[in-house]
């Protein structure tokens, strides 16, 4: 059966459509992983200080909340991805200066840094040059701030 060229149209018209609605639901998955990720930062560093400027050392609350977030709600909840969590909101105190244009995967790769400045410099760089956590990678690696 020949179909008729607006039979094309339709079928590439219909694509577009679910290619648009992929990556709305996709931009809107992040940005909600990215906001209670900073949520639960926040109530992992409040918590720690209970109060004090200081978190208190020495506790094992990240083991045992990772133990029991993994068994309460699956997996995502590895002590390392607790520690980038918390190193999140202490990173980015106020939740207004999140990029939901980057991801949690560009997050934990700026977070690698210990650097404040660094943070702050990739950060902005991935918004302003829409860089993949690929393409944020290399100039990471050759340390471009800091040469």
């Amino acid at each position: 059966m020949n179909k008729p060229a607006s039979y094309n149209t339709l079928v590439k018209d219909i694509g577009e459509l679910l290619k648009q609605a992929g990556a709305k639901a996709a931009y809107s998955v992040n940005t909600i992983l990215v906001n209670t990720y900073w949520h639960i930062g926040r109530h992992i560093v409040e918590f720690e200080q209970q109060g004090s400027s200081k978190a208190t050392y020495g506790t094992e609350l990240l083991d045992n909340l990772s133990k029991d977030l993994t068994l309460a709600y699956g997996k995502g909840f590895s002590r390392s991805n607790l520690i980038y969590i918390r190193k999140f909101y202490l990173a980015f105190p106020k939740s207004e200066t999140l990029s939901h244009q980057l991801s949690w995967s560009h997050y934990v790769e700026i977070l690698k840094t210990e650097n404040d400045l660094e943070i702050s410099f990739y950060t902005r760089q991935c918004e302003k040059e829409h860089w993949s956590v690929r393409e944020m990678k290399h100039p990471m690696k050759k340390n471009w701030l800091t040469n």
